[in-house]
């Protein structure tokens, strides 16, 4: 265990510097997710108008691509390849989860780590078993001594305003900064034996960096929102014809000229004297920067993997087949964070166990998570796949139940049940025949 002295240093000198630079980072991405990103920049003269043509044009796309893919990702229960392992056994490995509310929780954890690149779950001893929290990096940061390899980090710091909580693989020490010192408070055993804290990585390459769905593409966003900013001011200035006047004799006074404007703006028919012309100076045409706009949207579809539709919301002239084939490089996309996403949830279940005392569940390397089906396949497709499944492969229907779409893993489990407590007349059938075979039936 550190001494107080150690916890103060590497608090000072380690982890809160690293915090901070990295918060600032994240601070930039977040006000991308949450609605209020870097705006159009503007020349100081601009007028209130303008200003506020610029706030109309900020559009929520960053939100709207976190969700998009955040809404794929519903993990629905665990399973295990380890021998002897029965339903049991499945229950025991997934009671953290269901205690913890992680059905719901979930949700956060995924999105955070798509949006920010890296999310985690802490996982520590509680009155009633391990205690599931995510985490936001915003709030955790987290020192590897192999960022790429390590599945625990060597200690890392949880920032609640001026209240610090470090924690290394023996202790979490509490600490406060007052008055620009960070002073030791108090500690709590929690005997782990790692530093608990589990990564969720959007990606990770081969130096330990995870770039999320939303940092790539602000330049992107920015297009997007310099595009809709020039509309709006062709809109709000430029989309209707101007009449003009040439020749007419200047009035004298400020009423005469107010009067002689209004005339200009509100009559039908126009007249004036010898040597007095009147023309029109057409609209400024809307259709090129509409085109411009559609293809920054475009571009934003196809380097986030995500249909062009999910944005624009048109699906005109598309068949069944043009819209599964907009979704493949989505559904690739998914498939990917699932295995990411997966593992550690595997690992936070893992380390619960270990938590709990359940040792044997700690080291089942097995564990892995189903995932719910969100694909658009329709209840007859996903029978009829099914059912072939079944009959040309040989597989028990009863282990294709929680695959059919809308049917969770917890509902073909009470099917599974009640099929079990209330066997059909054939199997009724065939069991008093065994029994009278073997010399059983009373």
């Amino acid at each position: 265990m550190m001494s107080q002295q150690a916890v103060v240093g590497l608090t000072n000198d380690v982890l809160l510097p690293g915090w901070r630079l990295e918060r600032a980072r994240l601070d930039i991405i977040d006000k991308w997710w949450r609605w209020t990103p870097e705006q159009v920049k503007l020349p100081s003269r601009a007028s209130k108008e303008a200003k506020d043509l610029r706030e109309l044009a900020e559009s929520p796309w960053m939100r709207l691509l976190v969700t998009t893919l955040g809404q794929q990702l519903e993990a629905e229960l665990c399973r295990t390849s380890r021998p002897g392992a029965n339903e049991k056994t499945v229950a025991g490995l997934w009671l953290p989860w269901q205690r913890n509310r992680m059905g719901s929780r979930q949700r956060a954890i995924h999105r955070s780590a798509l949006a920010f690149g890296y999310a985690y779950t802490t996982v520590l001893p509680g009155d009633t078993g391990a205690v599931i929290r995510g985490r936001s990096p915003r709030d955790l940061f987290a020192v590897y001594e192999d960022a790429v390899v390590d599945e625990y980090p060597a200690y890392f710091i949880i920032v609640n305003g001026n209240r610090y909580t470090v924690v290394d693989e023996e202790a979490q020490y509490t600490l406060v900064e007052q008055d620009g010192r960070v002073q030791f408070v108090d500690f709590d055993l929690h005997d782990v034996g790692v530093a608990p804290a589990v990564r969720y990585s959007n990606e990770i390459d081969l130096e330990g960096r995870t770039p999320g769905e939303i940092e790539p593409l602000i330049k992107v966003a920015r297009r997007i929102d310099k595009t809709t900013y020039d509309r709006l001011l062709i809109q709000h200035f430029n989309s209707w014809k101007v009449r003009t006047a040439t020749g007419l004799e200047r009035p004298a006074t400020d009423t005469e000229r107010e009067q002689q404007k209004m005339l200009l703006r509100h009559e039908d028919i126009l007249t004036g004297g010898q040597g007095v012309t009147f023309d029109t100076l057409d609209e400024t045409n809307l259709e090129p920067i509409l085109k411009a706009l559609e293809l920054d949207v475009e571009w934003f579809a196809a380097l986030s993997q995500t249909p062009a539709h999910a944005y624009t919301g048109k699906m005109i002239n598309l068949s069944a087949d043009a819209i599964e084939e907009a979704r493949n490089t989505l559904d690739s996309k998914t498939r990917d964070r699932k295995t990411g996403f997966g593992d550690s949830h595997a690992q936070t279940l893992r380390l619960a166990a270990h938590v709990e005392g359940r040792e044997v569940d700690a080291e089942d390397f097995s564990l892995s998570i189903q995932w719910a089906d969100h694909g658009s396949r329709s209840l007859a497709q996903a029978a009829d796949a099914l059912g072939k499944v079944a009959t040309m492969l040989g597989v028990p229907a009863e282990k294709l139940w929680d695959r059919i779409p809308t049917v969770s893993a917890e509902e073909a489990r009470t099917w599974l049940e009640y099929k079990r407590n209330n066997p059909d007349a054939d199997v009724q059938l065939a069991a008093a025949l065994d029994r009278q075979i073997r010399g059983t039936d009373g």
